[in-house]
């Protein structure tokens, strides 16, 4: 009897983790990005901020935050599944590397939603 009770835990336990495994390997790898992938991240963000379009946009809308991300699933290869986010009042532009060398940041038109049209910025905290 405790053979069978040992088994089954023992079972549920190999189930559980082999889930857990796949579940990061497959999911969560492609958009969490390791230590090196950071500060590539951050110097993509340096490169917009200097970059012409960021210029132009900044000219013209109210930046409220810059964000990054990394998105490995989406096609392409390194350096073009990242991307760094430029968020303003009105809507989120998308600035991707230029060339394999990622010698600047542009943004060719691409743009989403922002959620600061209907929104109040976050800060400052209100309580």
């Amino acid at each position: 009897m405790k053979n069978k009770i040992l088994v089954t835990v023992l079972i549920i336990s190999i189930g559980i983790n082999l889930f857990l495994f796949g579940r990061w390997y497959f999911l969560e790898q492609a958009y969490e990005p390791s230590e090196s992938e950071q500060a590539i991240l951050s110097e993509m963000v340096l490169k917009t901020v200097e970059s012409e379009d960021y210029k132009k946009i900044a000219e013209k809308e109210n930046i409220i935050a810059i964000d990054r991300s990394m998105d490995k699933n989406k096609g392409g290869m390194f350096p073009y599944y990242f991307e760094v986010s430029v968020r303003t009042d009105k809507q989120t532009y998308l600035f991707f590397c230029d060339n394999d060398q990622c010698s600047n940041m542009e943004n060719d038109g691409a743009t989403t939603y922002s959620r600061y049209k209907d929104e109040e910025p976050k800060i400052p905290f209100k309580k």
